[in-house]
């Protein structure tokens, strides 16, 4: 017989993106805290480590899709395009890593593969696929929110004689389509971004659209340097900006209702935006197309002309056409080219909602109608399980060995998107019913990573051993979220924001859609009244925060 001994940290922390990398470096450099992080794929990047597909780009613009908590960073960071690449993005985070020694906290190459709350010790017992077992008193999931592929179950996939790949798991070495006859299946956005790529660099293109999609034009381009160096003669007070807003961009917000104004007004602030790009036409037009259905339906209707004047085939035009669910009630998508793609020769739509896939044979698709579609490589564009997929991949039990998958069964339910219930000690960044993905991910991260560990440092400063989410809060918040949501127009489209993309998950919407600004207001009331709606207790005495 041989004794064993299991390595115990201070905090666990599941992921190395963005999220993972902050908690990283606060809670070590910061707190002085004993801290492992646990990375599945063999490099910092998260989301940017896996999503290599053609054309992947944020839809932040690049100033403020970055991180804000050292100014030398800031400043020495020159991003090259008005939004940032894939390619470009990955770099940072590496820059970041190697630039405040994180790599020497994390383990690649390593998912956890259970995380256990012991009721005996009061700490958790985390297991990887590598076979470590340890114990921490704090586990951190910094997972993300879209990080677990979704493929269709199609009938026959496993005939299919040539390759085929998801987008949210590329391969690093790439794809050759030059020659090939290629299918994209899903015009969510990776398809919106790879489809006008794969149609230059392939021999044909078919796309399988379910449903149509509203995208605004990016205007991509280089960085204007004249823009960035007033930027960052700014930063500071821009980054404050942006945490205020309702999605964490520091634009300017609307306080006009689209109904207020004439018909000729409207159309020119619409193309105004229209020509300036991204996220402004939402954010920037008018303030109620996200809560009234007549202002949204003047948004809508531009949209929608917009795709009748670029794609030059009326039919095809006429199938590219969102009908069924209003602007901004999907996520917004910005494009660079998608709709001009239609007009090649080489690319061909095909309408799958009436007819769809039916089954993948060893050469290609056949459709509902006996329909056969021939091709050598297929891209599944087909999303992903959000918000909650990821955690149900890890074998998460709370006390009394509540599993997580269990108690989330109707959908998730969490205080503040931070905590939930029965898992004490357990903090997510940017869990389900919080910003998150509703908002520029940057500054939901930072907010979630900053506030969790100064909550950290105040437990560790008062001896609290143990700390959960109060089950009253929670079911509070959780109605609160529904509140809110009942308001907008995300409750009048089958999105992923409610699970609709995966055959037999509740239909819950998950993220907080109340804003960015007033989600972190409400975040530092808590803190100021000493984490009201968290019970924390030592070894012995559970205390019900004031």
């Amino acid at each position: 017989m041989s004794d064993t001994t299991t390595t115990h940290y201070d905090a666990v922390v599941i992921g190395a993106g963005f999220a993972g990398m902050y908690m990283l470096k606060r809670l070590r450099d910061d707190l002085g805290m004993n801290v492992q992080v646990y990375e599945r794929g063999s490099g910092v990047g998260g989301t940017w480590f896996w999503n290599r597909y053609p054309g992947a780009r944020c839809d932040s613009e690049s100033y403020v899709y970055c991180f804000s908590f050292d100014d030398d960073l800031l400043q020495e960071w020159n991003w090259s395009g008005k939004y940032p690449e894939q390619p470009e993005i990955l770099s940072y985070l590496n820059h970041v890593a190697d630039r405040f020694d994180l790599r020497s906290g994390i383990q690649f190459n390593t998912s956890v593969t259970a995380a256990r709350f012991n009721d005996d010790s009061g700490l958790w017992d985390v297991e990887t696929d590598q076979g470590d077992q340890v114990t921490a008193q704090y586990v951190v999931t910094a997972i993300g929110c879209i990080s677990t592929g979704q493929i269709p179950q199609i009938p026959g996939l496993d005939s299919f004689e040539g390759e085929w790949h998801h987008t949210g798991a590329w391969p690093h070495e790439g794809v050759e389509f030059e020659g090939k006859r290629v299918a994209v299946i899903g015009t969510g956005s990776s398809g919106i971004q790879s489809i006008p790529v794969i149609a230059r660099e392939s021999e044909h293109l078919t796309v399988f659209q379910r449903t149509p999609q509203y995208t605004i034009p990016a205007q991509h381009g280089t960085v204007d340097q004249a823009f960035l160096k007033e930027v960052k003669a700014n930063y500071r007070q821009i980054l404050d900006e942006a945490r205020h807003t309702a999605a964490g961009f520091p634009y300017d917000a609307s306080e006009t209702s689209a109904l207020e104004v004439s018909d000729e007004e409207r159309q020119e602030t619409y193309e105004r935006l229209w020509e300036k790009g991204g996220f402004h036409f939402m954010l920037g037009s008018y303030s109620d197309i996200a809560t009234d259905r007549r202002a949204n339906d003047t948004a809508s209707e531009f949209i929608r002309q917009k795709i009748r004047e670029i794609v030059n085939d009326p039919e095809t035009a006429e199938r590219l056409l969102p009908r069924d669910h209003p602007f901004s009630s999907k996520r917004a998508l910005i494009d660079t080219n998608y709709f001009d793609t239609y007009n090649r020769d080489n690319v061909d739509l095909v309408d799958i909602r009436h007819f769809p896939i039916e089954e993948i044979t060893p050469t290609g698709l056949r459709t509902a109608d006996g329909q056969e579609y021939e091709v050598d490589t297929i891209v599944f564009a087909t999303g992903y399980d959000a918000m909650t997929g990821t955690f149900f991949n890890i074998d998460i039990a709370g006390r009394n060995g509540r599993q997580l998958r269990e108690k989330w069964s109707g959908g998730p339910s969490t205080y503040l998107g931070v905590a939930t219930a029965d898992f004490p000690n357990m903090f997510m960044i940017t869990g389900p019913q919080s910003p998150s993905v509703l908002s520029n991910m940057p500054v939901s991260i930072e907010q979630h990573v900053e506030w969790i560990s100064d909550f950290i440092e105040y437990l560790r400063e008062h001896a609290i051993d143990v700390v959960d989410a109060d089950p009253q809060a929670e079911v509070d918040w959780v109605q609160h979220v529904s509140d809110i949501a009942d308001q907008t127009m995300y409750m009048l489209a089958d999105s992923w924001y409610l699970g609709a993309n995966i055959p037999g998950k509740p239909r819950v919407f998950m993220p907080y859609a109340g804003g960015v600004g007033p989600y972190r207001e409400r975040c530092d009331e808590i803190a100021a009244n000493s984490y009201e709606g968290f019970v924390m207790s030592d070894a012995q005495e559970p205390v019900l925060a004031d």
